[in-house]
């Protein structure tokens, strides 16, 4: 309607840069509940897939590489989850911060280490070496996201190992 408004009234130009920028800002213009309706579905999606993928990974046959797949859409899905709440440009942005590079570094290398390991190398020990780190990674780099949250894991590992 806004499109409209504009050419009727002599504003309008022809230029299509400013058409592509109108439908990315419409295309992602979502409201705060939409967004939050996309993040838990996403995440669910997430979540499931990573369950379903462990328990794919006691079939005898193929559920090493049923268990690499699932488990990393799972973890896939998981962080695409947080894109609904702050949106792509700005979580990739987040993502590499200087706080969050290596977590980030992590969990890609392993996110592709895990895939390599099922499927090329067929190794179900690195498969599984690799989705520990995948959990791992993904759990610091949530914990980035919390205020003081990394530095009271740190904290509480210190004291255990003392």
């Amino acid at each position: 309607m806004d499109k409209l408004k504009r050419v009727l009234s002599g504003q309008d130009s022809n230029d299509d840069t400013n058409v592509l920028s109108e439908t990315v800002s419409d295309a992602t213009s979502l409201g705060w509940a939409t967004r939050v309706k996309g993040f838990i579905a996403c995440f669910a999606i997430g979540v499931l897939c990573s369950i379903l993928g462990v328990c794919l990974l006691w079939l005898p046959r193929n559920g090493i590489v049923l268990f690499a797949v699932f488990y990393t859409l799972g973890n896939i899905s998981a962080i695409g989850s947080t894109m609904f709440l702050m949106g792509p440009l700005n979580q990739m942005k987040k993502m590499v911060e200087p706080t969050r590079a290596i977590a980030t570094a992590v969990m890609l290398v392993s996110l592709i280490l895990t895939l390599c390991s099922a499927f090329w190398w067929k190794n179900k020990g690195l498969a599984v070496l690799f989705c520990i780190m995948q959990f791992f990674a993904f759990a610091w780099y949530s914990l980035s996201f919390i205020p003081f949250a990394r530095d009271a894991v740190k904290s509480c590992f210190s004291v255990c190992l003392s």
